[in-house]
């Protein structure tokens, strides 16, 4: 089976919203990830995919997380 990888990451007033490369949405609410609940608009903003989609990280924050971790893999 293929992996979902991440395609892109959004924000809600309190949720985490990342697209998949097959269609699906995972949204988790940001009282999850302390990190990113805390972190300015600007700092959310500059995240950037980690193996062309397995991850993603927030540099200004130190944060990554996983596609796996997301859907509880």
């Amino acid at each position: 089976m293929r992996s979902a990888l991440a395609k892109d990451v959004r924000f809600g007033v309190d949720r985490l919203h990342v697209q998949l490369s097959d269609g699906r949405e995972i949204s988790a609410p940001l009282d999850w990830f302390p990190k990113l609940r805390s972190a300015t608009r600007e700092q959310r903003s500059h995240w950037k995919l980690i193996g062309k989609g397995i991850g993603i990280h927030w540099d200004d924050l130190d944060e990554d997380l996983s596609v796996a971790g997301l859907l509880g893999a």
